[in-house]
């Protein structure tokens, strides 16, 4: 279900705790804020059949 006023659109799983945000495609983006707020730089999608990560840093998929 999807918080306050939005949608969420895509999920994704950051690699250092595990916190689960919703990509930019959705109103609050919160894999990019929990990047800023944590500095944990790699999310990877938490969408089934999807294997690919994102690292903020390097603004760079693998």
């Amino acid at each position: 279900m999807p918080g306050r006023g939005g949608r969420w659109v895509h999920l994704r799983r950051c690699l250092e705790c595990g916190h689960i945000g919703c990509c930019d495609s959705s109103p609050a983006k919160h894999a990019t804020a929990h990047f800023h707020e944590t500095g944990h730089p790699v999310m990877q999608s938490f969408e089934r059949g999807e294997n690919w990560r994102w690292c903020f840093e390097d603004s760079q998929m693998g």
